[in-house]
C-alpha cells in the first residue's frame, strides 16, 4: 500500500517513524517530500540556536534507515489529483498514493508594512522571520555586525528571540500592538510583571503601539517607525508576528479549508477519507494549540490507526482534548500538552490552561493572584471545583514547578488554594509535587512526548545511563527541552550503574 508524506518537519518525519515502527506487517511502502534540502529538525529550539544555548547540528532529527521509506529533501508538493490519486512535486515527478498525509505546517506571517517584502523570501537586507534553519543561521550572522535589534511581536517566539539577541549584545527593543504581551497566556497585570523583567535584562519595549513602517538606507534596514511617529533605529529587524498555515495544495485540490485542512477526529478529510493532515496544517473539531505536543501527539495517533487498520482514533492521552484557548471545563489537556513554557534565558514565563487576556469569564471558576510588577512576579491559578484549571506564572519558577505537577497530574488542591501562591509555604507542605523522584510511574515528565516516569526507569533500568541515551530511548527532552533539568533529576537518581562522581551532562 502506497503512502504518500507531504511535508518532512517535525511533525511529518514523526508521523513516518511513527509508522514503519507500527507497520510490523509491512503493509506500507512510504514517499516523503521535503521542500528543504536538509534532514528534519526541531523547530521548536531554533531560538536556542539565536541565543547559543544550542548549535544548529544539534537540533537534527532521525530518519530511520528502512527499505521501505523513500525521502525525497528539497522537493515540494505543487499539485495534488484526487481523481487519480497523484501528488506532483516541483521536479516534475508524479507520485502515487492509496492514503495521503498533509504535514505542510506554516510559514511566517509577514505583516503588510511598506518597504518590508510580500513575503519571508522577499525581505529587504536587514529584515528576517524566524521559522526556518536558514533563517537562524542568517539571523546568529546579522548579529555580529548589528547595534540595534527590534523584534515584532510579543509573543513566545519573540521574546525568546529578544532575549536571544541581549545575549549576543545586541541593543534590543520589542514591539508589539496588543495590550499585554503574550496575550494568548498573559493578561494586562502578568505583562506588567514581564516588562519589568526585561528592563533589569536590558531589554526595552514598545507595548500596545505598532509598527506602520520601516526606514531604508541604501537600500537597507536603518530603523523601523511606530505609529505615532517615533523611529527606532534598527540595523536588525525580526518578524515575530506568527505564522499562516500552508493550506494552498489542499485547497486548490478541492479539500475544505479553514484556520487549517478541516479534519474529523479520525484526522481525515472529509471530502476524502483517504486524506489526512496533521500538526499544524490541520484544524481539528477542537481546534488547534499551535504546539507541536499536539502535532506528535497526533501522528501517534494516525500511525497506529492506520496500521490496525482502522479510520478510528485509538486510546490514549490526546492532546484534542483541548482547544486553542484552553481546557474545558472539567479539567486540562491530557498529558499538560497546553503548558506554555518561555525558552528565554533571564524570563521565567510558564502558563497553562485557563489563561490570557481574553479567556471567558466562568462564575464556577475561581481566580487568585499574588502580583508584584516591581519585583518582576505574578503568579495566578484559576482553580475549578477542588482541581487546577490553569494557572499563570512569572518570575517564579519553583512555583511554576508544583503547579505544573497539580495542573499535569490533576491532583487534588489544598483546603485553601492560596497555598498554591505562596512560595514562602512551600516548607509546611506536605507534598513533593515538584521532586521528579516522588512522582508515580505514570506521571508524565515530557510533555511534548508524552513520556511518563515509568518509562524514562525502564529505559535506566535497561542499561541507559546518560541524558542522551534516556533521549534516544525514550524521546524525552527532544521537544521544547523544559523537561531537561527533571530528565536529568531522574538518571541521577534511578540509574543503577552510572558512575556517581560524573555529573549528568546537560546542554
Amino acid at each position: 500500500m502506497r503512502i504518500v508524506v507531504v511535508g518532512n518537519g517535525m511533525v511529518g518525519s514523526r508521523f513516518v517513524e511513527d509508522l514503519l515502527a507500527a507497520d510490523r506487517a509491512g503493509k506500507y511502502d512510504v514517499t516523503v517530500l521535503g521542500a528543504e534540502a536538509c534532514e528534519p529538525y526541531n523547530r521548536v529550539l531554533l531560538s536556542e540556536v539565536v541565543a547559543g544555548a544550542y548549535d544548529l547540528a544539534a537540533l537534527t532529527l532521525p530518519t530511520p534507515a528502512h527499505p521501505r521509506l523513500t525521502v525525497r529533501r528539497g522537493s515540494t508538493a505543487v499539485a495534488l489529483d484526487r481523481e487519480d490519486r497523484v501528488v506532483v512535486d516541483s521536479d516534475g515527478l508524479r507520485h502515487r498514493y492509496d492514503q495521503l498525509v498533509l504535514a505542510t505546517g506554516a510559514v511566517a506571517r509577514i505583516p503588510p508594512l511598506a518597504d518590508l517584502g510580500a513575503d519571508p523570501g522577499s525581505l529587504v537586507p536587514g529584515v528576517h522571520a524566524l521559522r526556518t534553519i536558514d533563517d537562524a543561521r542568517e539571523i546568529v550572522a546579522a548579529t555580529y555586525n548589528a547595534t540595534n535589534a527590534v523584534v515584532l511581536g510579543a509573543g513566545v517566539l519573540g521574546l525568546e528571540v529578544a532575549c536571544g539577541l541581549a545575549r549576543r549584545g545586541c541593543g534590543v527593543t520589542v514591539v508589539h500592538p496588543a495590550a499585554a504581551m503574550m496575550e494568548r497566556q498573559l493578561d494586562g497585570a502578568a505583562s506588567q510583571a514581564l516588562e519589568g523583567a526585561m528592563a533589569r535584562l536590558g531589554i526595552e519595549h514598545r507595548v500596545g503601539v505598532g509598527a506602520d513602517g520601516i526606514r531604508l538606507e541604501r537600500g537597507r534596514l536603518s530603523g523601523v517607525r511606530l505609529a505615532g511617529g517615533e523611529v527606532l533605529p534598527a540595523d536588525l529587524l525580526v518578524v515575530a508576528t506568527g505564522t499562516v498555515v500552508d493550506t494552498s495544495l489542499a485547497a486548490a485540490a478541492g479539500l475544505p479549508t479553514g484556520r487549517g485542512v478541516l479534519v474529523g477526529k479520525d484526522l481525515a478529510s472529509p471530502a476524502d477519507r483517504r486524506v489526512f493532515a496533521i500538526g499544524d496544517c490541520a484544524q481539528p473539531p477542537e481546534g488547534g494549540t499551535g504546539l507541536v505536543a499536539q502535532g506528535w501527539e497526533q501522528a501517534r495517533r494516525l500511525a497506529a490507526a492506520l496500521t490496525a487498520g482502522t479510520a478510528e482514533p485509538v486510546a490514549g492521552p490526546s492532546a484534542s482534548d483541548t482547544s486553542a484557548s484552553g481546557p474545558s471545563a472539567s479539567g486540562p489537556s491530557a498529558s499538560g500538552t497546553d503548558v506554555v513554557r518561555l525558552k528565554a534565558h533571564g524570563l521565567d514565563v510558564v502558563a497553562m490552561g485557563v489563561c490570557g487576556s481574553a479567556r471567558p469569564d466562568d462564575p464556577e471558576r475561581r481566580s487568585l493572584r499574588l502580583s508584584d510588577p516591581g519585583a518582576g512576579r505574578h503568579v495566578e491559578v484559576v482553580v475549578s471545583g477542588d482541581r487546577l484549571v490553569g494557572a499563570t506564572c512569572v518570575g517564579a519558577g519553583q512555583v511554576a514547578a508544583d503547579l505544573v505537577a497539580a495542573y499535569t497530574r490533576r491532583t487534588p488542591l489544598p483546603a485553601d488554594p492560596a497555598y498554591l501562591l505562596l512560595p514562602a509555604l512551600a516548607a509546611a507542605r506536605t507534598d513533593t509535587a515538584a521532586d521528579p523522584t516522588s512522582l508515580p510511574d505514570d506521571a508524565t515528565v515530557c510533555r511534548c512526548n508524552g513520556v511518563s516516569k515509568g518509562a524514562i526507569a525502564a529505559a535506566l533500568g535497561d542499561g541507559a545511563q546518560s541524558l542522551d541515551e534516556v533521549a534516544r530511548a525514550t524521546r524525552a527532552t527532544t521537544g521544547c527541552g523544559g523537561c531537561t533539568d527533571d530528565v536529568c533529576a531522574l538518571v541521577e537518581a534511578l540509574a543503577p550503574h552510572r558512575d556517581r562522581s560524573e555529573p549528568v551532562k546537560t546542554v
